[in-house]
Protein backbone atom coordinates (compact mmCIF):
# COMPACT_ATOMS: atom_id res chain seq x y z
CA UNK A 1 0.00 0.00 0.00
CA UNK A 2 1.27 3.48 -0.86
CA UNK A 3 2.49 5.32 2.22
CA UNK A 4 -0.34 7.32 3.72
CA UNK A 5 -3.01 5.38 1.86
CA UNK A 6 -5.05 4.62 4.98
CA UNK A 7 -6.50 1.51 6.58
CA UNK A 8 -9.43 -0.48 5.24
CA UNK A 9 -12.78 -0.98 6.92
CA UNK A 10 -15.31 -3.29 5.32
CA UNK A 11 -19.10 -3.29 5.36
CA UNK A 12 -19.15 -6.15 7.87
CA UNK A 13 -16.85 -4.32 10.34
CA UNK A 14 -18.45 -2.75 13.44
CA UNK A 15 -16.73 0.56 12.64
CA UNK A 16 -18.41 0.87 9.25
CA UNK A 17 -20.69 3.97 9.33
CA UNK A 18 -24.29 3.00 10.09
CA UNK A 19 -25.78 5.64 7.80
CA UNK A 20 -23.84 4.23 4.85
CA UNK A 21 -25.28 0.76 5.53
CA UNK A 22 -28.69 2.18 4.56
CA UNK A 23 -27.56 2.95 1.01
CA UNK A 24 -28.57 0.57 -1.79
CA UNK A 25 -25.22 1.33 -3.46
CA UNK A 26 -23.03 1.43 -0.34
CA UNK A 27 -19.30 0.93 -0.88
CA UNK A 28 -18.15 -2.51 0.20
CA UNK A 29 -14.97 -1.13 1.70
CA UNK A 30 -13.56 2.23 2.68
CA UNK A 31 -10.03 3.51 3.05
CA UNK A 32 -9.74 5.69 6.15
CA UNK A 33 -6.72 7.92 6.70
CA UNK A 34 -6.81 9.60 10.08
CA UNK A 35 -9.34 9.23 12.89
CA UNK A 36 -12.94 8.46 11.99
CA UNK A 37 -15.00 10.82 14.19
CA UNK A 38 -17.99 9.62 16.17
CA UNK A 39 -20.72 9.56 13.54
CA UNK A 40 -23.40 9.49 16.21
CA UNK A 41 -22.94 13.27 16.39
CA UNK A 42 -24.97 15.38 13.93
CA UNK A 43 -23.26 15.65 10.55
CA UNK A 44 -24.00 17.86 7.57
CA UNK A 45 -22.57 17.89 4.06
CA UNK A 46 -21.44 21.29 2.78
CA UNK A 47 -21.03 21.40 -1.00
CA UNK A 48 -20.99 23.91 -3.80
CA UNK A 49 -19.18 25.29 -6.80
CA UNK A 50 -15.43 25.54 -7.19
CA UNK A 51 -15.92 28.93 -8.91
CA UNK A 52 -17.48 30.72 -5.99
CA UNK A 53 -18.47 34.39 -6.02
CA UNK A 54 -18.05 36.93 -3.23
CA UNK A 55 -21.72 36.36 -2.31
CA UNK A 56 -21.28 32.60 -2.13
CA UNK A 57 -18.08 32.91 -0.14
CA UNK A 58 -19.58 35.32 2.39
CA UNK A 59 -22.69 33.26 3.11
CA UNK A 60 -20.87 29.94 3.12
CA UNK A 61 -18.42 31.31 5.67
CA UNK A 62 -21.19 32.77 7.83
CA UNK A 63 -23.21 29.57 7.99
CA UNK A 64 -20.36 27.05 8.17
CA UNK A 65 -18.71 28.99 10.98
CA UNK A 66 -21.97 28.91 12.94
CA UNK A 67 -22.36 25.19 12.26
CA UNK A 68 -18.83 24.45 13.41
CA UNK A 69 -19.22 26.76 16.41
CA UNK A 70 -22.21 24.59 17.37
CA UNK A 71 -19.98 21.48 17.15
CA UNK A 72 -21.65 20.00 14.08
CA UNK A 73 -19.54 17.55 12.09
CA UNK A 74 -18.89 18.96 8.60
CA UNK A 75 -18.38 16.59 5.69
CA UNK A 76 -17.32 17.67 2.21
CA UNK A 77 -15.24 16.68 -0.78
CA UNK A 78 -11.97 18.64 -0.50
CA UNK A 79 -12.59 20.45 -3.79
CA UNK A 80 -11.62 24.06 -4.41
CA UNK A 81 -14.14 26.71 -3.44
CA UNK A 82 -17.11 25.86 -1.21
CA UNK A 83 -15.79 22.47 -0.04
CA UNK A 84 -12.57 23.98 1.27
CA UNK A 85 -14.48 26.69 3.17
CA UNK A 86 -16.47 24.00 4.97
CA UNK A 87 -13.38 22.05 6.00
CA UNK A 88 -11.55 25.20 7.13
CA UNK A 89 -14.49 26.36 9.25
CA UNK A 90 -14.35 23.07 11.14
CA UNK A 91 -10.59 23.39 11.66
CA UNK A 92 -10.94 26.96 12.85
CA UNK A 93 -13.38 25.85 15.55
CA UNK A 94 -11.40 22.74 16.49
CA UNK A 95 -14.14 20.41 15.24
CA UNK A 96 -13.21 17.22 13.34
CA UNK A 97 -14.12 17.18 9.68
CA UNK A 98 -14.29 14.43 7.07
CA UNK A 99 -13.08 14.83 3.49
CA UNK A 100 -14.53 12.26 1.10
CA UNK A 101 -12.20 11.89 -1.88
CA UNK A 102 -12.62 10.88 -5.49
CA UNK A 103 -9.00 9.69 -5.43
CA UNK A 104 -6.86 7.51 -3.21
CA UNK A 105 -6.07 8.88 0.25
CA UNK A 106 -2.29 8.86 -0.29
CA UNK A 107 -0.43 12.15 -0.72
CA UNK A 108 0.49 11.44 -4.33
CA UNK A 109 -3.14 10.94 -5.40
CA UNK A 110 -4.78 13.87 -3.55
CA UNK A 111 -6.52 16.32 -5.86
CA UNK A 112 -6.08 19.22 -5.98
CA UNK A 113 -2.49 18.97 -4.79
CA UNK A 114 -2.69 22.51 -3.42
CA UNK A 115 -4.97 21.09 -0.72
CA UNK A 116 -2.38 18.63 0.52
CA UNK A 117 -1.59 20.84 3.58
CA UNK A 118 -5.33 21.05 4.27
CA UNK A 119 -5.63 17.24 4.28
CA UNK A 120 -2.79 17.04 6.80
CA UNK A 121 -4.51 19.63 9.02
CA UNK A 122 -7.72 17.61 8.90
CA UNK A 123 -5.90 14.48 10.05
CA UNK A 124 -3.96 16.33 12.76
CA UNK A 125 -7.21 17.84 14.07
CA UNK A 126 -8.85 14.47 14.71
CA UNK A 127 -10.65 14.13 11.39
CA UNK A 128 -10.03 11.89 8.43
CA UNK A 129 -9.96 11.31 4.70
CA UNK A 130 -12.32 8.67 3.30
CA UNK A 131 -12.23 7.02 -0.09
CA UNK A 132 -13.56 3.86 -1.67
CA UNK A 133 -10.55 3.88 -3.99
CA UNK A 134 -7.19 2.26 -3.18
CA UNK A 135 -3.94 4.23 -2.90
CA UNK A 136 -2.55 5.35 -6.21
CA UNK A 137 -6.00 6.02 -7.71
CA UNK A 138 -6.20 9.33 -9.52
CA UNK A 139 -9.49 11.11 -10.06
CA UNK A 140 -11.62 10.78 -13.18
CA UNK A 141 -14.96 11.94 -14.54
CA UNK A 142 -16.51 8.90 -12.85
CA UNK A 143 -14.82 8.85 -9.44
CA UNK A 144 -15.80 12.36 -8.33
CA UNK A 145 -19.55 11.96 -8.99
CA UNK A 146 -19.40 8.49 -7.37
CA UNK A 147 -17.84 9.86 -4.19
CA UNK A 148 -20.73 12.35 -3.91
CA UNK A 149 -23.07 9.52 -2.86
CA UNK A 150 -20.79 8.86 0.13
CA UNK A 151 -20.82 12.54 1.12
CA UNK A 152 -24.63 12.53 1.05
CA UNK A 153 -24.90 9.11 2.67
CA UNK A 154 -22.78 9.96 5.71
CA UNK A 155 -24.96 12.90 6.75
CA UNK A 156 -28.38 13.93 7.99
CA UNK A 157 -28.60 16.43 5.16
CA UNK A 158 -26.76 18.33 2.45
CA UNK A 159 -26.35 22.10 2.28
CA UNK A 160 -25.68 23.53 -1.19
CA UNK A 161 -24.52 27.11 -0.74
CA UNK A 162 -23.68 28.12 -4.32
CA UNK A 163 -24.13 26.06 -7.47
CA UNK A 164 -24.78 26.87 -11.13
CA UNK A 165 -26.90 24.54 -13.24
CA UNK A 166 -24.86 21.42 -13.95
CA UNK A 167 -22.69 21.72 -10.84
CA UNK A 168 -21.44 18.51 -9.27
CA UNK A 169 -22.83 19.76 -5.97
CA UNK A 170 -26.32 19.18 -7.37
CA UNK A 171 -25.42 15.51 -7.84
CA UNK A 172 -24.78 15.32 -4.10
CA UNK A 173 -28.17 16.92 -3.46
CA UNK A 174 -29.83 14.37 -5.76
CA UNK A 175 -28.20 11.52 -3.83
CA UNK A 176 -29.40 13.08 -0.56
CA UNK A 177 -32.97 13.13 -1.88
CA UNK A 178 -32.68 9.53 -3.07
CA UNK A 179 -31.54 8.51 0.42
CA UNK A 180 -34.37 10.42 2.14
CA UNK A 181 -31.98 12.92 3.68
CA UNK A 182 -32.69 16.64 3.98
CA UNK A 183 -31.54 19.13 1.33
CA UNK A 184 -30.83 22.75 2.26
CA UNK A 185 -29.81 25.69 0.12
CA UNK A 186 -29.20 29.43 0.18
CA UNK A 187 -31.26 31.74 -2.06
CA UNK A 188 -29.48 33.72 -4.76
CA UNK A 189 -30.42 36.84 -6.72
CA UNK A 190 -32.43 36.02 -9.81
CA UNK A 191 -30.34 36.03 -12.95
CA UNK A 192 -27.13 35.19 -11.10
CA UNK A 193 -25.75 32.19 -13.02
CA UNK A 194 -23.69 30.95 -10.07
CA UNK A 195 -26.79 30.43 -7.94
CA UNK A 196 -29.29 29.15 -10.50
CA UNK A 197 -28.85 25.59 -9.26
CA UNK A 198 -29.64 26.67 -5.71
CA UNK A 199 -32.76 28.55 -6.77
CA UNK A 200 -33.90 25.51 -8.73
CA UNK A 201 -33.49 23.40 -5.59
CA UNK A 202 -35.67 25.87 -3.70
CA UNK A 203 -38.30 25.69 -6.42
CA UNK A 204 -38.28 21.89 -6.11
CA UNK A 205 -38.78 21.95 -2.33
CA UNK A 206 -35.34 22.23 -0.68
CA UNK A 207 -35.24 23.94 2.72
CA UNK A 208 -34.42 27.64 2.48
CA UNK A 209 -31.49 28.60 4.70
CA UNK A 210 -31.08 32.14 6.03
CA UNK A 211 -28.88 31.11 8.94
CA UNK A 212 -27.58 27.98 10.64
CA UNK A 213 -30.63 28.09 12.91
CA UNK A 214 -32.85 27.10 9.97
CA UNK A 215 -30.81 23.90 9.68
CA UNK A 216 -30.96 23.20 13.41
CA UNK A 217 -34.73 23.68 13.35
CA UNK A 218 -35.34 21.26 10.48
CA UNK A 219 -33.08 18.61 12.02
CA UNK A 220 -34.59 19.27 15.47
CA UNK A 221 -31.21 19.78 17.05
CA UNK A 222 -30.65 21.46 20.40
CA UNK A 223 -27.49 23.47 19.93
CA UNK A 224 -25.21 25.14 22.45
CA UNK A 225 -24.48 28.30 20.48
CA UNK A 226 -22.25 29.74 23.21
CA UNK A 227 -19.66 27.00 22.94
CA UNK A 228 -16.22 28.50 22.28
CA UNK A 229 -14.07 26.13 20.28
CA UNK A 230 -12.10 28.52 18.09
CA UNK A 231 -8.38 27.89 18.24
CA UNK A 232 -5.76 30.59 18.62
CA UNK A 233 -2.45 29.93 16.88
CA UNK A 234 -0.50 31.69 19.63
CA UNK A 235 -0.92 33.11 23.14
CA UNK A 236 -2.01 36.54 21.88
CA UNK A 237 -4.82 35.13 19.75
CA UNK A 238 -5.91 32.80 22.54
CA UNK A 239 -6.27 35.77 24.91
CA UNK A 240 -8.36 37.70 22.39
CA UNK A 241 -10.65 34.77 21.60
CA UNK A 242 -11.17 34.08 25.29
CA UNK A 243 -12.20 37.70 25.85
CA UNK A 244 -14.60 37.91 22.89
CA UNK A 245 -18.14 36.58 22.56
CA UNK A 246 -20.92 37.08 20.03
CA UNK A 247 -21.70 40.40 21.69
CA UNK A 248 -19.57 43.23 20.20
CA UNK A 249 -16.73 44.48 22.38
CA UNK A 250 -14.85 47.77 21.95
CA UNK A 251 -11.09 47.58 21.39
CA UNK A 252 -10.48 49.59 24.56
CA UNK A 253 -12.30 46.93 26.56
CA UNK A 254 -10.30 44.27 24.76
CA UNK A 255 -7.05 45.97 25.73
CA UNK A 256 -8.14 45.96 29.37
CA UNK A 257 -9.30 42.34 29.24
CA UNK A 258 -6.20 40.97 27.52
CA UNK A 259 -3.44 43.28 28.75
CA UNK A 260 -2.17 43.59 25.16
CA UNK A 261 -0.75 46.71 23.60
CA UNK A 262 -2.91 48.46 21.01
CA UNK A 263 -0.39 47.55 18.29
CA UNK A 264 -0.31 43.82 19.17
CA UNK A 265 -4.08 43.77 19.48
CA UNK A 266 -4.62 45.43 16.10
CA UNK A 267 -2.22 43.02 14.37
CA UNK A 268 -3.80 39.94 15.91
CA UNK A 269 -7.35 41.14 15.22
CA UNK A 270 -6.49 41.68 11.55
CA UNK A 271 -5.16 38.12 11.25
CA UNK A 272 -8.14 36.63 13.09
CA UNK A 273 -10.50 38.59 10.85
CA UNK A 274 -8.77 37.27 7.74
CA UNK A 275 -9.20 33.72 9.05
CA UNK A 276 -12.88 34.32 9.69
CA UNK A 277 -12.57 33.87 13.47
CA UNK A 278 -13.71 37.38 14.40
CA UNK A 279 -15.67 40.10 12.66
CA UNK A 280 -15.38 43.88 12.75
CA UNK A 281 -18.88 45.20 13.41
CA UNK A 282 -17.86 48.85 13.13
CA UNK A 283 -17.19 51.64 15.62
CA UNK A 284 -14.01 49.82 16.72
CA UNK A 285 -16.00 46.88 18.05
CA UNK A 286 -15.31 43.21 17.41
CA UNK A 287 -17.16 39.94 18.03
CA UNK A 288 -16.71 36.23 17.39
CA UNK A 289 -17.79 35.32 13.88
Amino acid sequence: MTQGGGRIIRAADPEYPLLLRELPDMPEELYIRGTLPDLARPALAIVGTRRLTAYGKEWTERITNDLAQADMLIISGMARGIDAIGHRAALLHNVPTIAVLGTGCDDESIFPQEHLPLTHEIIENGGCLISEYPPGTHGSKMTFPERNRIIAGLTLGTLVTEAPVGSGALITAEFALDYNREVFTIPHPLGNWSGEGCNNLLHDGAHLVRSAQDIFDVLRLEINKDKKTIKGTNETETKILAALSHEPLHVDALILATGLSSRDLATALSLLELRGAVKNVGEMKFALH
